[in-house]
């Protein structure tokens, strides 16, 4: 399985990835429906954290209702069995998963690759796993 994975040494946080994201996955341009975090650590300027799942399936085996199950390339959740419980958003080791008011589904990666093409400092890249 492909994964996609940071160099969070090249990120300078412009946050393309992120709307890139949405574009590609909600038809909106809402950085905030991105299914991965950009974190800034200032006072340190240019330093940035990157947080995308690692598909490492951790939040399958801790949801409850069994909303998540592998799919080809990555982890789906399942919005008709998934009851917004939050179990899998608390347990994700890579603390990748985002919350949006507009949805009881957490958002989660589905290694579309959109922000690996795209990325303009190319932070972002596919590694095989």
């Amino acid at each position: 399985m492909r994964v996609i994975t940071t160099k969070p040494e090249l990120c300078s946080g412009c946050k393309a990835c992120q709307a890139l994201c949405s574009l590609t996955n909600f038809n909106e341009n809402n950085p905030k429906k991105g299914a991965l975090q950009i974190i800034g650590h200032f006072p340190d300027p240019g330093t940035y954290e990157i947080n995308i799942c690692s598909q490492c399936g951790v939040c399958a085996s801790e949801c409850p209702v069994q909303a998540i199950s592998p799919g080809e390339n990555a982890y789906i959740i399942d919005p008709e069995i998934c009851i917004g419980c939050g179990a899998c958003v608390a347990s994700c080791p890579t603390r990748s998963f985002v919350q949006h008011a507009s949805t009881v589904v957490p958002i989660k990666c589905i290694s579309c690759g959109a922000c690996v093409e795209y990325c303009p400092r190319r932070a972002l890249v596919w590694q095989e796993g």
